[in-house]
């Protein structure tokens, strides 16, 4: 009995381990939930995870922007906008930059109140790299809004729905310390 179980630990640490792999295991991508809380990693931003070990150089926060994104600027009742952000080096070399789930936040607005937040009920971040080539936009993780609102207070209940017929929304996000410089612009109806 105790032969078999010290097999089944050394198993399941070679396939943790990997011996001889030099390439790092992926992590996993972000399945996003009705509400949309970013869980997991970061999707198209995870796929190079430990990219940093690469011998690249860090990306210099000063030197990435990023740019909020919807998959449309109004949406009709019903439709569930989607939501995600790209990013870009301007640097002049590629550099690796730490762009997991545990430092995304996106943030929806209408006027000076804050109606969504992807951080509020968000479960399971993840931290990972990416790589960015110098002045090559890359996407970040597509998540669905169900056009209600979050609190840190309702996350085991239903949101509340928004107000919609024409109501103005607007998308912000940040990775870390960087944060897009402005706003997208949405309506629903």
């Amino acid at each position: 009995m105790g032969l078999g179980l010290l097999a089944v630990i050394i198993v399941v640490v070679l396939i943790i381990v990997r011996p001889g792999s030099t390439t790092p295991a992926p992590t996993p991508t972000p399945t996003p939930t009705s509400s949309g809380a970013a869980e997991g990693g970061a999707t198209e931003a995870d796929t190079e995870a430990g990219a940093g070990a690469s011998g690249l150089v860090a990306c210099d926060p000063a030197k990435v922007t990023l740019e909020p994104m919807t998959d449309a600027t109004d949406y009709q009742a019903g439709v569930a906008p989607q939501l995600w952000f790209t990013m870009k080096s301007t640097m002049t070399e590629p550099c690796s930059f730490a762009a997991g789930s545990d430092l995304q936040k996106y943030v929806i607005t209408s006027g000076d109140e804050v109606i969504w937040s992807s951080t509020d009920c968000q479960t399971d971040p993840q931290a990972a790299t990416t790589t960015l080539q110098p002045g090559v936009p890359k996407e970040g993780p597509r998540i669905t809004w169900d056009r209600t609102r979050s609190s840190p207070d309702t996350c085991d209940v239903p949101g509340e729905q928004v107000t919609a017929g024409g109501a103005s929304y607007h998308l912000e996000v940040a990775v870390g310390d960087v944060e897009s410089p402005g706003s997208r612009q949405f309506l629903l109806y």
